[in-house]
This record gives C-alpha cells, sequence and structure tokens, in this order.
C-alpha cells in the first residue's frame, strides 16, 4: 500500500504525530507541508569548516558543531549532586563549556572526547568563559552500540553539507530536520510558477528540484542552484507586485502644482542668505517637474545629515503654497516639530506674516499642530488650517487625529521617516481630496527603506554635498570597562570646548523612574548586565562631578511640552552649557555653537540612532567631537558595531552596516526592521543584481498581461508571498 502524495496544504499532523506537529505550529507557526518545505536551513555546517565559537555574543541562541575535547565532574556547593562540564571546541581555537545538572554518568559516557555533535542552545557568560546550559545536542554517529538511533535521525549528516535550520529551543534543528526528510518521501511538487520562457532565459531550476535540493543537497553546486533559483520566486513575486502597483499608480488623479513665476518660491529663493548647493538645485528641480505632474509624486529624499534637506523640502512647499494648496510636514518628535517651526519662519521672515502688519505680498501662515497645544489655540490653529489660510502646517502624530482638517491638502512631507508606520503617514495623506504629493526624507536610510530603494518602489534623490560652513566631526569610541581613565579623558575634553565658549550634549539611552519611553529601551536584560544609564540619574551625578559648576540643563520626553521648549530654547540661546538628553535631540535639533557629543552606554542604541546623533554637532564654523562611551568587550559584536560607527560619517555606508546587522526587516509587512523576514533567501546587499534581473523581467511581463491574467499559478504564488494585507502594505508605501 502506497502513501498518499503530499502536497504543499498537506496538514503536518498526517505526517509526523500530533505532538511533533503541535510543537512546530506552536514554536515556529509551521502547520502545513508548505510551511515545512519553505522553512529553509538557515546555513549548511561542513566538517571540517566549523562555527567560529568566538564570535559568539552572549545572550544568542545558536546550534555549533563542535568536537567534545574533555569532560569534568565535580560536586555543586549550593545543592545534591553533581554537574558535568563538557568542554567543546570548532577547529579554530574557540571553546565552549556546555554543562549538565545532576548525576548523568551516561552522559559522561556518550560525550566522550573525540565525537563531533550539534549543540544547541543560549550562550550565557559565566567566569570569562561562553557556556551553554544544558543544551540540545545529537551527536554524528561514527559506528558502534547506542548511535543507530543518532545516525538515523542525522542520516543526511553523512553527507558534506549538514542544514541548520531557524529553530527553536523545544524544536531544536535535528527535529525539524528529520520532520522534513518525512514530507520530502512523499512530496509532490506544485506546479512551477514561473513562466518557461522565464526559466530558460535566466537559467534557473525547475522548483521541484529547488525545494529537495536546498534541503538535502548533493553537492554545493546544486545548492547554489536551487538557492539562485528561490532566491528568483521571492524577487520576483515582490519586483510584480511592484510593477503592478506603478502600472495603476499612472493612471491615479492627482492635482498638478506647478511652479508659479513670481510667487512666494521666488521670493524665498531671492532672500536666502547663502546660496544653494548644485545638489540642492538638481533634486529641487526633480521635485518641482514631478509636483506639476497630474499624478501623485513619490520621492525619498536622502542625504546625510546637515545636508540641507529642509531647505529642499520648505521649497516644494512653497510650490505648492503657489499653486493654492498646502503642505503638511510630520515630525516624528515635539522638539523637532517646534525646531521646524522656528526653523521655517526664521527663513520665510515677511512671507510667513499673512494678515499681519509688515507681512509680504504673497505671504502664507506658517501653523504648528501637537498634542500639547492649549484648547484655545488649538481652536485657532484648526481653524487656520481647515479653511486654507495656514498654507504649511508643521506638527507631530497630532495631524492625523480626527478634527484636523485640510482646506486642499496637496504635499505630505514626512522628516525622518523610520519613526512613523505606514498606516500613520497613510492616515495623513488620506486628508486630501485625492492623493497629496509625498516626500520622505531620511538621513540615514534605514533597513526598510534600503530595501524599497533597491526594489524601485520610489523615485529616488540624493544630496550628498555639504553645504559650505559644515564642519567635519571626528568619532572615537571610549572603552570605559577596559580603560576608565579614557572617560575622565573625554570629560575634560568636555570641559575644554565648554572653557573655549561652546557647548556639549550628553546622551543616555533611558529617562529614569517611571514608565519606560518608546524614546528608550527596555530595562530588562537576560545576560545580567546592569540597566541603561537615564537622564535623571546621571545629571546629577555629572554636576556633583566631572562636570560641577557647569551649567547643565535636562531634556527628555516626559517633560511638559512647554518645559522641553524653554530647555531647547535656553540652550540654542548659549544659557547651557551641557544638555543631558534622551534620543529627544536625535534629528533635527540644530545648535551650531555645539562642538561635542558624549553617548553613554552607546552599544544600547542603533546605527541610525548614533549617525543621527552625531550629526548634532559640527554644525558651525568649529569641528565636532562625538564620543561613544560602551562597555562593550573589544571583539564583541557590538563594540565592532562602534568601530564602524567612528571610522565613517558616510551615511549610505553605515545603512548598508546597518542591514547587513538587522537584515532587511519584513519589506512585505508592518515590521520596518529586525530578524523575522518574509524574504527567507533574497539579501537585499549581496543580490542586487539579480533583483535588478527580476524587475526587468517583471516589466516586460507587466506591459503584455497587466493583471496576469494569463499566467495564474504564477498569480497565485505572488498572492502567496505578498498576501492582500502585504500588497496594501505596498500600495501605502
Amino acid at each position: 500500500m502506497t502513501s498518499a502524495p503530499t502536497t504543499v496544504d498537506t496538514p503536518l499532523k498526517k505526517l509526523v504525530g500530533e505532538k511533533t506537529a503541535k510543537a512546530l505550529a506552536g514554536h515556529l507557526d509551521l502547520h502545513t507541508a508548505g510551511d515545512l518545505i519553505y522553512h529553509f536551513p538557515r546555513r549548511y555546517d561542513e566538517r571540517g569548516e566549523h562555527t567560529d565559537i568566538r564570535s559568539l555574543d552572549v545572550g544568542e541562541q545558536v546550534t555549533v558543531l563542535a568536537q567534545v575535547q574533555r569532560t569534568a565532574v565535580r560536586p555543586m556547593r549550593q545543592r545534591r549532586g553533581n554537574l558535568l562540564e563538557v568542554t567543546v571546541g570548532d577547529g579554530s581555537g574557540g571553546l565552549l563549556t556546555c554543562t549538565f545538572f545532576g548525576n548523568q554518568a551516561w552522559r559522561e559516557r556518550e560525550l566522550r572526547p573525540g565525537r563531533w555533535g550539534l549543540f544547541a542552545g543560549k550562550v550565557t557568560e559565566f567566569r570569562g568563559k561562553r557556556q551553554l546550559n544544558g543544551p540540545e545536542y545529537v551527536l554524528l554517529g561514527e559506528g558502534g552500540d547506542g548511535e543507530a538511533a543518532a545516525n538515523e535521525e542525522v542520516e543526511e549528516f553523512a553527507g558534506a553539507l549538514i542544514p541548520v535550520y531557524p529553530a527553536a529551543a523545544a524544536v531544536p534543528t535535528w527535529v525539524i530536520a528529520r520532520c522534513v526528510r518525512v514530507v520530502l518521501d512523499t512530496f509532490v511538487p506544485p506546479d512551477d510558477p514561473l513562466p518557461a520562457t522565464v526559466r530558460a532565459t535566466r537559467n534557473l531550476v525547475g522548483i521541484g528540484a529547488a525545494l529537495r535540493e536546498i534541503h538535502r543537497p548533493s553537492s554545493k553546486e546544486e545548492l547554489y542552484r536551487a538557492r539562485r533559483r528561490l532566491k528568483w520566486d521571492e524577487a520576483f513575486a515582490v519586483q510584480l507586485t511592484l510593477v503592478q502597483r506603478k502600472h495603476r499608480a499612472a493612471a491615479w488623479p492627482a492635482k498638478a502644482r506647478p511652479p508659479r513665476p513670481g510667487g512666494l518660491l521666488d521670493a524665498f529663493d531671492a532672500r536666502l542668505p547663502y546660496e544653494l548647493t548644485a545638489g540642492q538645485q538638481t533634486v529641487g528641480r526633480e521635485i518641482a517637474a514631478d509636483l506639476g505632474a497630474a499624478h501623485p509624486m513619490h520621492r525619498l529624499l536622502q542625504g546625510e545629515v546637515g545636508s540641507g534637506k529642509t531647505v529642499v523640502a520648505l521649497r516644494a512647499m512653497l510650490q505648492v503654497v503657489d499653486a493654492g494648496g498646502q503642505a503638511a510636514l510630520l515630525a516624528p518628535t515635539e522638539v523637532l516639530a517646534a525646531q521646524h517651526h522656528r526653523g521655517i519662519l526664521d527663513l520665510l521672515g515677511p512671507l510667513a506674516r499673512a494678515g499681519e502688519l509688515g507681512a509680504a505680498d504673497d505671504a502664507t501662515r506658517v501653523e504648528l499642530v501637537t498634542g500639547s497645544l492649549g484648547a484655545a489655540a488649538r481652536r485657532r490653529a484648526l481653524a487656520e488650517v481647515a479653511e486654507g489660510r495656514a498654507g504649511i502646517v508643521l506638527g507631530t502624530h497630532a495631524l492625523l487625529y480626527e478634527g484636523v482638517d485640510f482646506h486642499d491638502l496637496g504635499l505630505v512631507v514626512v522628516d525622518e521617516q523610520h519613526r512613523f508606520g505606514v498606516e500613520q503617514r497613510d492616515a495623513l495623506r488620506a486628508k486630501a481630496d485625492q492623493p497629496p504629493h509625498v516626500l520622505v526624507m531620511t538621513a540615514t536610510p534605514i533597513p526598510r527603506t534600503v530595501a524599497m530603494t533597491v526594489y524601485g518602489d520610489l523615485e529616488t534623490s540624493t544630496l550628498s554635498q555639504l553645504p559650505q560652513g559644515r564642519s567635519p566631526i571626528a568619532s572615537h569610541v571610549v572603552p570605559a570597562a577596559e580603560k576608565p581613565a579614557f572617560l575622565d579623558r573625554a570629560w575634560r575634553r568636555l570641559r575644554e570646548e565648554v572653557t573655549k565658549g561652546h557647548q556639549a550634549y550628553v546622551v543616555c539611552p533611558r529617562i529614569g523612574e517611571g514608565p519606560v519611553s518608546d524614546e528608550e529601551p527596555p530595562r530588562e536584560d537576560d545576560n545580567g548586565r546592569r540597566p541603561p544609564l537615564a537622564v535623571t540619574e546621571v545629571a546629577p551625578l555629572l554636576a556633583e562631578g566631572p562636570l560641577h559648576g557647569l551649567r547643565i540643563g535636562v531634556l527628555h520626553g516626559r517633560l511638559p511640552a512647554d518645559e522641553k521648549d524653554a530647555v531647547m530654547r535656553s540652550f540654542a540661546d548659549g544659557e547651557l552649557d551641557v544638555l543631558v538628553a534622551t534620543t529627544v535631540v536625535e534629528v533635527g535639533v540644530n545648535v551650531p555653537n555645539a562642538t561635542v557629543m558624549i553617548v553613554l552606554d552607546a552599544d544600547r542604541f542603533g546605527v541610525s540612532q548614533l549617525h543621527q546623533l552625531r550629526g548634532r554637532v559640527g554644525r558651525g564654523s568649529a569641528a565636532g567631537l562625538c564620543l561613544l562611551v560602551s562597555e562593550a568587550a573589544e571583539g564583541s559584536s557590538a563594540r565592532t558595531r562602534l568601530d564602524a560607527v567612528a571610522s565613517t560619517t558616510d551615511g549610505f555606508k553605515l545603512a548598508e552596516l546597518d542591514l547587513e546587522q538587522r537584515r532587511e526587516g519584513d519589506v512585505l509587512g508592518a515590521t520596518q526592521s529586525g530578524r523575522r523576514s518574509h524574504l527567507r533567501l533574497l539579501s537585499l546587499l549581496r543580490d542586487t543584481d539579480l533583483i535588478r534581473d527580476a524587475r526587468a523581467e517583471a516589466i516586460a511581463l507587466v506591459d503584455e498581461d497587466p493583471e496576469l491574467t494569463r499566467h495564474p499559478a504564477l498569480a497565485a504564488s505572488v498572492a502567496a508571498l505578498v498576501d492582500e494585507e502585504r500588497a496594501e502594505y505596498l500600495e501605502k508605501g
């Protein structure tokens, strides 16, 4: 009696048993044969080519291929019984101690020196040694009694390539490998969704062969071919979705906002106290052309910290106001929204005083709408916006609330877009009668932005040239644990700058006592590290210690809005020497006299955050200095990341570093960064050429079959990866 064929829809409980199926569903969200078949190995270990144990990070869940070096049994001090310590090595000099509690003589006999095995668990550290406490493991058989079961479980390990799967503590990689083997025994692959012409043109293997070889590769060459084919499926599905989106968008109506000679924009350009850089002029022309078209602009403006993106955005807003519309700028914090408000009022002068004495003929009004406005001020501001007198509206997410109505919203500018969700941006755009033009600005492209740019979803403009007057910034890592004298020297350097008449920032990752806010990381630390340093705790210590006698201010997101504004004004006016703050100063804050930035617990911040923070100094004629203080050990991934940030001020190189470390995030879902991605194999850094080729094929296919009606299997495959929710997300994008 032959087994029934297994399809992608076959429930796993019919194939691997109720208990294992429940574990796969509960811990890895795998329910069907298709889910498991598309749960690809994370990597492949080879005997002789092993994971470098020295590169493992404390707190990381790992599976390592290693050889038992020695075992030792010693009595436990705190409780009865013995502790078995098994030292394993990877052949590169790295050692890892596996500890087992209780009297387990059988395990000591099993884990004898010379045996190779896969060891899975969470990396901890004890007295300077890396450990796995009670790890799951499976030994690679060498023949002999008691090894038949192990040999059967890791039958595929007899080959050179050992698949290591994304796993969970309750479902280790070898259990997944065994389940995959069961499924493959009767698996019937789906119809190949990729058109035969594309497979032939691009020299791609069939889907059935690819799915078998990805799990049980017969050679490195076949594994490469399988991975390449499956990467193509991912890239092609996303590209088809995006190309279809562009195809449909070409038909969307939008009100054209062409330039008006002799209007506000021309008057603004005439009163600018400096000349625009060549890059600003070029990007300005690109945006002006987009705004003058009858379909919505959707453009990303990338530029280094301080490259003059705000002026470019303001010129675009003035063009829309000249054409009778309104422009809204969405900022991530009230501090930044208020700073934009003051800065734009200063730049526009009489051009922003419509209805006031001394206003220019074509003047408009600039309104600030934030959550902390008083009732009377809010009513007045909302009336100005709703009746169209305010041509430019600045605010935080408060602009998204019901009750904020625009007369004719023509342009949405989103500053530092990684601080906003796609749904929030879409809510603002929905306030227009027709889709408004959208300009997204970022100084350090974060994973999702980089991903969407690589995929060609956004038109992209880049400002790489810094305006005149910007000064260089030197960055250094201060290893506080290894060399405490370096930290003392950092505080002396800060005092030296203040003595010269300059100012400084000290940034902490946490506010202090009270509820945790969005601007600080969680305090819990599974690895036993102390809590992150807090503004409210550090400020008094500095005032009594190394910065005694200096004028110190405190700024964080939990302060009332008027107090935040007062502190920021005092710092900008030179009434404070040092501002101790959270990441509330990360973006947009502009105090040209500030020359020093000291970031405490710098390893607790992301690459993009550090680059943004560093951009707060060196904004005037004096050189900037950024000191990244950390207790991270030399050689650790955290320290390597800080060294990389210190080594370059190129935001685009740092964006690539960020992408390498954090992966692309879920490009097709609401998560904008992190490790879970629906793109299982595709790398947006390494597979740029493949993505480009997939886009070319997608454009050709959509041109002749826009809705894929002649390719139903392909349409179904695209829908499986880019489901309706994710397609809608891309539409909003």
